[in-house]
């Protein structure tokens, strides 16, 4: 079967599949979008066809196919016309804060000793500055020192004008947000 022959074939069923998709759906629309569909598909798939067979039968298979499809589909699918449910299960993407983390670990090893150790245990670690000053065995008024000079120079090393750059990375926020 030529190309224009298969054409005429596929054009003079459009009724009787319009009149079968409608009884499959209810709904003229949606059984205009099916025939368009299968006709697609029949289109498309018109090598797999074997001249002499009934078209008719081979076309309402393809219908019914489709719409089956449609619904098996529909049935796993929720509305969400406002977005509220796509915007709960979505996640954010984890490569910005890989990089933040990054940024943030070479930039700490850029510190004095002194300093970062200061920084790490008054944020990494949740110490207290009398805690901290402990540990290191300095006075308070020095772990304070230290941990503001860190802030200050991590801000420089990171370009970073402000702690709210970070917020999308706790960790990175905590270590130079202000914490008296």
């Amino acid at each position: 079967m030529g190309s224009a022959e298969f054409k005429q074939s596929l054009v003079a069923t459009i009724p009787s599949l319009r009149a079968f998709a409608i009884s499959l759906t209810g709904k003229a629309d949606r059984a205009d979008d099916l025939v368009q569909e299968t006709l697609m598909k029949a289109w498309a798939a018109q090598a797999s066809f074997a001249p002499g067979t009934n078209l008719r039968a081979w076309l309402y298979t393809i219908l019914r196919n489709e719409f089956y499809s449609y619904h098996r589909k529909r049935k796993r699918e929720v509305e969400d016309a406002d977005g509220k449910i796509a915007a709960s299960v979505g996640t954010l993407p984890t490569q910005d804060s890989h990089m933040d983390f990054g940024d943030m670990r070479a930039a700490l090893l850029q510190l004095p000793t002194d300093q970062r150790e200061a920084l790490l245990l008054v944020t990494a670690s949740d110490l207290s500055y009398e805690e901290a000053a402990q540990v290191c065995g300095v006075a308070l008024g020095t772990i304070k020192s230290r941990v503001n000079r860190a802030r200050a120079r991590l801000n420089e090393v990171l370009d970073a004008n402000t702690a709210a750059e970070f917020a999308a990375a706790p960790a990175l926020k905590a270590a130079v947000a202000a914490k008296i």
